[in-house]
């Protein structure tokens, strides 16, 4: 089923890149193409759920919301991560309300007591206060599809997204020399942003206005610098340039972090910016990876959690901070929150006409194109090996 916006609009996104335009205004402002987002974009992919070192011991469980699905994570005793539908089996109460967080050998219901074992099966006890007929071994939760990819978690709700290797594409070959499971969180900030998540998606993917809001990231890294390409997966971004003096992305270009172990000579002189789609952008440098997770909230509203991920080398450091990175970017989110609340402000006005791109922002065609398709398809589609440029 394609989305509630007009076609005629969604084909003038797909013109070839010059007379394209950008997406209609109802795709930023309307509720009605939430929804379908959640059901179609959200739920029908592999959305990141944040880290997986928050599901570290058997028992560790966490309600988190995709979508419009409710969904529990939890390690078993195999060390398997799993997810299972937040409905419990008897009357639907959620097990866990969104968010919350605990450790138990069990999955307790809190509204009648039903309790079931790590791997979603219910706990025969249950029979006691059951008819004679009841059979427990066929009440198990709903299982949800989850993957685990460089330390975090992935959740499909639907589960017919494609599979999480084709999901991944190229990005999975890119991210091996950064070992980002092997890092942890050294920092997390949240905001919430008064602004459409496709629009910080595509002010991601551009840097056309550094000039004019980034004065601190435009001294560390030339603004016209790097390069973007489509390539297999379902992900879209591409490089920056480090400045001569820079070592990384902080206020004066120093790092008071460890260099991450496998990056080649070049890897230590670019930082690279790609969005996963739907909701994860994954921004890597020379010694730390930061990424952002979005949640919309509201057709105008979206909450990002912002983190900052380091080499176990450098978190024990004794006088190791964290901050040289942490504040360089809180101050470059922040500029970048105030520029997307106000293309929020300037969309929802009648005098909003759909835009045009400049050479600078080829990434954004990408991102808004596929969009469009998932638009006018059903659902987002990874691009396929046999599409992309050599």
């Amino acid at each position: 089923m394609r989305a509630p916006l007009e076609i005629a609009a969604l084909e003038k996104v797909l013109l070839p890149f010059g007379p394209s335009r950008l997406l209609p205004q109802e795709a930023y402002t309307t509720q009605a193409v939430l929804d379908w987002e959640k059901q179609h974009f959200f739920a029908g992919s592999w959305v990141c759920v944040g880290r997986a070192d928050g599901l570290a011991k058997p028992g560790d469980q966490r309600a988190v919301r995709v979508g419009t699905d409710g969904v529990l994570l939890l390690r078993g005793d195999d060390d398997r991560v799993r997810g299972f539908f937040n409905v419990c089996r008897h009357r639907a109460h959620e097990l866990l309300q969104a968010g919350e967080c605990t450790n138990d050998r069990m999955l307790r219901c809190p509204y009648h007591g039903w309790t079931y074992n790590l791997d979603g099966s219910l706990h025969p006890s249950v029979r006691s206060s059951h008819v004679a007929e009841f059979e427990p071994a066929k009440e198990g939760l709903v299982p949800a599809a989850v993957e685990e990819w460089g330390g975090w978690v992935f959740v499909n709700p639907s589960g017919d997204a494609p599979p999480m290797a084709d999901w991944l594409g190229e990005l999975a070959a890119f991210e091996k020399p950064y070992e980002s499971e092997r890092l942890q969180v050294g920092a997390t900030h949240a905001y919430d942003i008064a602004a459409n998540w496709k629009l910080i998606a595509e002010n991601y993917h551009e840097c056309y206005h550094c000039p004019r809001i980034h004065p601190q990231l435009c001294k560390v890294s030339p603004p016209d610098s790097g390069e973007g390409a489509e390539r297999h997966g379902a992900f879209v971004g591409g490089s920056m340039d480090l400045a001569d003096f820079a070592q990384t992305m902080s206020m004066d270009g120093s790092s008071k972090g460890v260099v991450l172990r496998k990056l080649s000579p070049e890897l230590r002189r670019q930082v690279f910016y790609y969005h996963l789609f739907p909701n994860v952008l994954l921004s890597f440098h020379p010694d730390y990876i930061m990424t952002h997770r979005m949640e919309p909230l509201s057709p105008s509203v979206t909450h990002v959690e912002c983190q900052w991920l380091f080499a176990p080398e450098s978190l024990a450091q004794k006088d190791f901070d964290p901050s040289y990175a942490v504040d360089f970017w809180d101050v470059t989110n922040r500029q970048d929150w105030a520029a997307v609340e106000s293309v929020q402000r300037g969309i929802t006005s009648r005098g909003y006409v759909p835009g045009t791109l400049t050479p600078r922002e080829e990434n954004v065609y990408q991102f808004v194109t596929r969009v469009a398709r998932g638009y006018l398809d059903g659902r987002f589609a990874p691009v396929p090996r046999s599409a992309t440029v050599a």
